[in-house]
């Protein structure tokens, strides 16, 4: 693996696979090199303020994809990262190696968002970003990933600088896969390591300050899942905000081309959490369509 010098392709009209309605209407501002293994290369897909410049000093947010560390695509956190960099944040949503794509196997999603991490605060002045103020986040697996970031040990690309910390100072995760013990998501393709590889097993003092959104009819993360991984979060003495949401599946905070009242709801307490850690400042801007109902 080799570490790129950055490469920035400015986005005219470049047409991205559409996986949602947002990804026909929504385009990060750049693209950016942050990583080469081998053939591949992967992009942060960078969404920033307006006016913003690289002499700011901004808080940024990294999100990462779901898609059971098999698939997936960046754009389904567009419209997080839009909203997050209208209220002042650079906001990226990673590439990572899948297993689809790329034959990875779970424990390489987890290298290329430590990687992603490390490249961003390496890079802080390039970006106009705070090294102390980066979030991680995502969606199932890509909840697992930017969880991981924050309580794993090791997991690092080869040859990479571990003198410039992976570790964010925030998590923002949705349905996240944070228990792959026997009992969790994924334990068949991590059993050999899950000790090491589950961050529910790994929370210390250290663990960023952290919100968590599920559904109650989740089929894959139980409440109780959940509320354990809260009840650690506080044991070892750190911030868990837990917020639980009747009668919905997996999945339940996507965009949807705007249709669905729960990303909204979500991205709106996301916004209010960063704002109590100092990332952002007022209250939210974003506003749900008046034709939805109240939950």
């Amino acid at each position: 693996m080799n570490h790129p010098v950055a490469e920035m392709l400015i986005l005219i009209g470049a047409a991205l696979p559409a996986s949602s309605a947002a990804a026909a209407k929504t385009q990060p501002d750049d693209k950016i090199l942050y990583k080469t293994v081998g053939q591949t290369k992967l992009y942060l897909h960078v969404f920033r303020p307006e006016g913003a410049k690289p002499a700011d000093n901004r808080p940024c947010i990294v999100f990462f994809f779901g898609g059971g560390w098999k698939g997936g695509s960046p754009s389904q956190f567009y419209e997080h990262a839009r909203y997050l960099a209208s209220r002042g944040m650079v906001a990226c949503a990673a590439e990572y190696r899948v297993q689809s794509k790329h034959k990875a196997t779970p424990y390489e999603c987890v290298q290329d968002a430590k990687s992603a991490i490390r490249w961003v605060r390496s890079h802080a002045r390039q970006l106009g970003v705070d090294p102390n103020r980066i979030a991680a986040g995502g969606g199932s697996a890509g909840g697992h990933v930017a969880a991981a970031t924050g309580t794993l040990r090791g997991f690092d690309e080869p040859g990479e600088d571990t003198g410039v910390s992976a570790r964010p100072n925030a998590l923002v995760l949705f349905n996240p896969v944070f228990d792959n013990g026997p009992n969790g998501y994924g334990h068949d393709r991590v059993k050999g390591r899950w000790r090491e590889f589950s961050p529910m097993h790994n929370i210390d003092e250290h663990t960023p300050p952290t919100i968590v959104f599920l559904g109650m009819k989740d089929k894959l993360i139980p409440i109780a899942t959940a509320e354990k991984y809260e009840d650690l979060m506080t044991d070892a003495g750190v911030r868990c905000d837990l917020h639980l949401y009747e009668n919905q599946p997996h999945g339940f905070f996507n965009y949807r081309g705007g249709s669905n009242p729960f990303y909204y709801q979500t991205v709106i307490e996301a916004d209010k959490f960063l704002t109590s850690l100092g990332y952002l400042k007022g209250t939210p801007t974003l506003r749900a369509p008046t034709s939805q109902a109240k939950p």
